[in-house]
């Protein structure tokens, strides 16, 4: 099991999947921003396990690694793959059931506040996706929790919380401020003119915030 409390040394940018998946269009995305994403979630709740398996099986084709892949809440599919690392969302298994099947894989989990992401935390999970931060156009209606929630979820955790929703490469400075670890975009690179130039400014704007070292929630 990964070490949930080890030191990491840069913050992590996250890429996760449009819904319905376009498989050639999330190979060239993915493919073009490679070098500075950390992790690619498949991400689909329309998929059946064979579609699913089937995206990630282009995306092995395609020279994208394993161990940037995320499936999101099919374990089965994770298992028959081999899979490093697999995210479960509010409607999948819990943390409880998965771990033991999970053993090896780095498990993630969707919260939406401090309290579920202590509560992650003591269910075994390595890092959470807490969002969303901003208003986002795939969340209508809904308006963003803000950076003063994801603060008091950053300090709440003792294992990375990764923000998401409505982040824009300019914003992603204030977010690691807060104590996050790392940004999770979706329609920011999908829509991109340059997705390699547009992930860069993500990876760029993080490290300068980071700083090199680990920062402090709430920190300014």
């Amino acid at each position: 099991m990964p070490n949930r409390n080890s030191a990491q040394n840069a913050p992590e940018l996250h890429l996760i999947s449009t819904s319905p998946i376009d498989i050639p269009k999330l190979l060239s995305v993915s493919l073009a921003a490679l070098p500075y994403l950390d992790y690619i979630h498949v991400r689909d709740k329309q998929l059946t396990a064979k579609g699913q398996l089937e995206v990630l099986q282009r995306m092995l084709e395609s020279g994208i690694p394993l161990g940037k892949i995320v499936v999101n809440d099919r374990l089965d599919v994770a298992l028959a793959t081999r899979a490093a690392n697999l995210h479960l969302a509010g409607h999948s298994l819990s943390l409880g059931s998965a771990r033991p099947l999970a053993s090896g894989m780095r498990l993630g989990r969707s919260i939406h506040s401090a309290e579920e992401a202590v509560q992650a935390a003591a269910d075994g999970a390595d890092y959470c996706l807490f969002g969303h931060v901003y208003d986002t156009a795939s969340k209508p209606g809904l308006p963003g929790r803000g950076l003063a929630a994801l603060t008091a979820t950053a300090k709440a955790c003792p294992f990375p919380v990764i923000a998401i929703g409505g982040i824009r490469p300019d914003q992603a400075g204030e977010i690691i401020r807060c104590g996050a670890r790392g940004i999770a975009i979706m329609t920011g690179l999908f829509h991109a003119p340059a997705p390699a130039e547009e992930a860069q400014s993500y990876r760029l704007s993080m490290q300068a915030a980071w700083k090199g070292g680990e920062p402090r929630a709430g920190s300014s």
